[in-house]
């Protein structure tokens, strides 16, 4: 039965709550905070005993409405409070704009978490992943490798671009790397011969076709990998290796070397 009577009064029940949400101690609060009438939350937010703790309590509900959380990100207690803060963007109905204005404040691990959330949006998402991204040319190398084996594909991309040897191993093992941000890696000019050779050992990624063929199209690739992948490749596939425009004088005599080994020369 709703809080109101049909003719649209306050009912006798809810004109008592409302008044206890506005009156009561600090130990009563908490319960309030869980009561179904919403609007006896928000006159709740007017009791002088509100604080911190009752807030987080409130925050955890995930059926407070857009303008509740207005009323709460509005409040005194907010602005002094990283952890109430951090409740509201955790909450999957905060508006976006409070969302916006809040996230910049996050610390970057912080950031982190809310991109696995329970109910995250796509836009809270991509907005925290924005942010620790600008983040990354000014993060420690130590934040970056533990950022690394735990952040969302989108960010362990951005930090595989950097092409820092500390950082690939981190990388390669996250189980949101994506094979896509491997290939573009290897045909960008951060790759080096050295992580170039971390990714074509790595047990995960070595034997994808797709990537062998980028690592073999990388001027910076070291020879080995021609000696050990080019006898097992089709005779199609190395001519159009071979026909590369990429590829350093050292590379091209390598499959030259093959296709004459095969009567292809």
């Amino acid at each position: 039965m709703d809080s109101r009577s049909k003719s649209g009064h306050i009912s006798n029940d809810l004109a008592r709550r409302l008044q206890r949400a506005l009156t009561c101690g600090s130990e009563e609060l908490f319960g309030i905070m869980q009561d179904p009438a919403l609007e006896v939350v928000r006159a709740a937010l007017k009791n002088r005993a509100m604080e911190e703790p009752h807030l987080l309590v409130l925050l955890k509900r995930r059926d407070l409405n857009e303008d509740l959380l207005q009323a709460v990100y509005r409040m005194e207690q907010v602005q002094g409070s990283h952890k109430i803060r951090l409740a509201l963007i955790k909450n999957p109905h905060l508006p976006a704009p409070i969302l916006q204005t809040l996230l910049p404040l996050l610390h970057l691990f912080e950031l982190a978490d809310i991109c696995f959330l329970p109910g995250v949006s796509p836009d809270q998402k991509l907005a925290a992943e924005r942010l620790i991204i600008q983040r990354l040319p000014t993060t420690p190398l130590g934040n970056k490798i533990t950022l690394s084996r735990r952040a969302s594909s989108a960010v362990v991309a951005a930090i595989l671009k950097e092409g820092h040897v500390a950082l690939m191993e981190p990388c390669l093992g996250n189980p949101r790397l994506q094979e896509i941000a491997l290939a573009q890696f290897l045909r960008g000019s951060t790759a080096s011969a050295e992580t170039i050779s971390i990714i074509a050992r790595h047990s995960r990624w070595k034997t994808r076709q797709t990537l062998r063929t980028a690592i073999l199209k990388n001027p910076h690739t070291p020879g080995i990998w021609f000696t050990l992948w080019l006898p097992g490749m089709r005779g199609p596939e190395l001519l159009q290796l071979f026909a590369s425009s990429r590829l350093n004088p050292m590379q091209k005599k390598l499959i030259k070397e093959e296709l004459r080994r095969r009567g292809l020369g």
